[in-house]
């Protein structure tokens, strides 16, 4: 059993940490304050090849596997959730077109997402529906050669910055069978009758871009459905294993990111004459925090190793990864803050924003109760 990156893992990893370190760190606090999303990072980040980087390489992305995607997630995380998640979700929906799209949809969509010219969002949640997918209720009606979408979309990251977007909709509400009925269609943001609105006072991740969306009457060509008509929420499912394990990795980051700028602060930090980092208490709270990113690291990459080796153990160890390491991250960034004291309780030091990040992971993709219910399923199947 070997638990060791390749050379080529490690680059990957070191390259991702300094492009971090020098692009990502110096204006996080900057682009959460303003809940600005972070142009300039993300020209950078095109330049260094970090957006959609699992497109294959026939479209101009680097077409890392689930377990280097997870290396870079780590690494953005550790340095800013807000700016890291913008540069990891440019090409948020993609697997889809990949894995389902048309030679002409991913010579159409790809190359723009990986060389930083687009970016494209997953719209799924709607305003009465996150959980339960299955109650998506944006119609697309067949009209011609066209579909017209109405309805509205919620919590859309990238909604307002986005240049297109794979939408869930129903497409025949007469359908046999509670999964059947709901397609895939790409939606450009320029068409009559789309229309987005940024949502500000988020908790955490506000560097982000995140919109509500509204269709009203959009036509779309029916080239832009993506893959098979009425197969659209069976093949999302397909995709929330890898999904789920990439939150994981990004709660592995924030830990990571919190545990280490607690070390720092309590080497640093002195009371009673020497450094706090010397006291019992502190200590042990280091060593858990230090053991428990660790935990969860070991469980995501093997989460993020199962996406292309072992189908029948990923389900259950996504959402296992999902739930473990949103966990962590939020424990790490509370025990964080503590270290700080007063000092963490304002935005002079990061560990702030990490607390305020760290809750996002245990809801979107499927909130922690979601990955119970899947695991207690996989289980007793």
């Amino acid at each position: 059993m070997d638990f060791g990156l390749s050379d080529e893992q490690q680059a990957i990893q070191e390259e991702v940490r300094r492009f971090a370190d020098n692009e990502i760190r110096p204006v996080a606090s900057e682009y959460d304050r303003a809940e600005k999303y972070p142009h300039d990072v993300m020209d950078e980040a095109a330049k260094a090849g970090l957006l959609g980087p699992t497109i294959p390489l026939d479209y101009g992305g680097a077409g890392y596997s689930a377990l280097e995607s997870a290396l870079i997630v780590e690494e953005l995380f550790a340095a800013d959730p807000g700016v890291g998640l913008c540069v990891s979700s440019a090409g948020f929906g993609a697997e889809s077109i990949i894995e389902f799209g048309t030679e002409d949809q991913k010579e159409r969509w790809l190359p723009d997402i990986a060389s930083g010219d687009a970016i494209m969002g997953s719209a799924i949640s709607e305003p009465d529906t996150g959980s339960d997918v299955s109650s998506v209720s944006t119609r697309a009606e067949r009209d011609g050669d066209e579909f017209v979408i109405n309805g509205n979309k919620m919590w859309i990251t990238n909604g307002s910055v986005g240049d297109f977007f794979v939408v869930l909709c129903q497409t025949d509400p007469d359908a046999s069978g509670r999964y059947n009925g709901f397609s895939q269609i790409v939606v450009e943001s320029d068409r009559d009758g789309f229309e987005a609105e940024k949502i500000t006072g988020k908790l955490g991740i506000r560097a982000s871009d995140t919109a509500e969306l509204r269709f009203d009457d959009v036509r779309v060509p029916e080239e832009n459905l993506v893959g098979t008509e009425g197969g659209g929420f069976l093949q999302l499912m397909q995709f929330f294993d890898e999904t789920r394990t990439m939150v994981a990795a990004q709660g592995v980051g924030i830990a990571k990111g919190a545990a280490e700028r607690a070390l720092d602060y309590a080497q640093e930090r002195e009371q009673f004459g020497r450094p706090i980092s010397d006291f019992q208490a502190i200590e042990h709270k280091l060593a858990e925090m230090h053991t428990q990113t660790e935990a969860a690291r070991t469980l995501t990459r093997k989460s993020a190793w199962s996406v292309e080796n072992r189908d029948d153990q990923l389900t259950a160890l996504a959402s296992m990864a999902k739930e473990f390491a949103s966990r962590v991250a939020v424990e790490v960034a509370d025990e964080a803050v503590q270290i700080h004291g007063g000092a963490g309780y304002v935005d002079d030091f990061d560990v702030e924003r990490f607390y305020r990040d760290a809750k996002i992971t245990q809801i979107y993709e499927g909130t922690t109760e979601i990955q119970k219910n899947v695991i207690a399923r996989e289980l007793l199947e």
